[in-house]
């Protein structure tokens, strides 16, 4: 009897002004097996759409979580893989995560995270990253979110707001069942973390921005709008590129 397809992983990544870093991302996510690639671009003017031109390339208004919604509605896997422009996936990331939701009980997943930069306090910041997403189990974005495609339906997609979008889909998932975050071991005993662009701490300095993110969840746990957490942290950033990343 043959063996079953792969389940079909559909991976969206939304953009905004991201020429210099897509096509590196598009290319390692490629290589796997029965997956698509999703661009949604908010608006780009550096070249984005050009340079991701050999993958579907969809337009929305500029915002994460909208853009990435948009992503969504247009997929047809089975699985969602929610991806940030300038993180690479690691190696057979497809085969874990066909795996990791294939476990009882398991809702949502993501991967830890390593940063692409030689400071040590980069490594601080990974592990205590890592850490936070294992035990409390709350990845964010840039470590790569999956789900299941009617798991996400269910919950009505990300929420439409300007920030910590991906924050509160966990908090929402977390009710459902458990998030996979799987500790590094020995390649081929557990997934290799993606590996992200260390531009924002090195715009704004790895303290700052540490900082930074801290008192955005402080003002979010408090019941601060998103409205107005976005736009002190855009003021924060306001001599970046960076797409409403933390």
């Amino acid at each position: 009897m043959p063996d079953s397809p792969p389940v079909k992983i559909s991976i969206i990544i939304p953009v905004l002004n991201e020429a210099k870093a897509i096509a590196q991302t598009i290319n390692q996510a490629q290589n796997a097996t029965a997956v698509e690639i999703i661009v949604v671009d908010g608006g780009s003017t550096d070249g984005t759409i050009q340079a991701a031109n050999h993958v579907q390339v969809l337009t929305a208004p500029p915002g994460r979580a909208t853009q990435m919604n948009a992503g969504a509605a247009a997929a047809s896997g089975d699985i969602l893989l929610f991806l940030h422009a300038d993180t690479l996936l690691p190696p057979e990331f497809d085969t874990w995560v066909r795996q990791i939701l294939a476990q009882p009980g398991m809702i949502a997943g993501a991967f830890q995270l390593k940063i692409d930069g030689s400071s040590p306090s980069l490594r601080i910041v990974e592990k205590m990253v890592n850490l936070r997403s294992r035990y409390c189990q709350m990845p964010y974005g840039d470590q790569a979110i999956f789900l299941k495609t009617t798991t996400f339906q269910q919950l009505g997609g990300f929420p439409n707001q300007p920030i910590m979008e991906d924050f509160e889909l966990m908090r929402r998932l977390q009710r459902m069942g458990r998030i996979a975050i799987p500790k590094l071991r020995a390649v081929g005993i557990a997934p290799l973390p993606v590996v992200t662009s260390a531009r924002r701490w090195q715009k704004l300095g790895i303290l700052k921005t540490t900082l930074i993110n801290q008192i955005v969840i402080i003002a979010y746990f408090l019941g601060v709008s998103p409205n107005r957490i976005a736009s002190w942290y855009r003021q924060n950033h306001k001599n970046t590129s960076i797409h409403h990343q933390k």
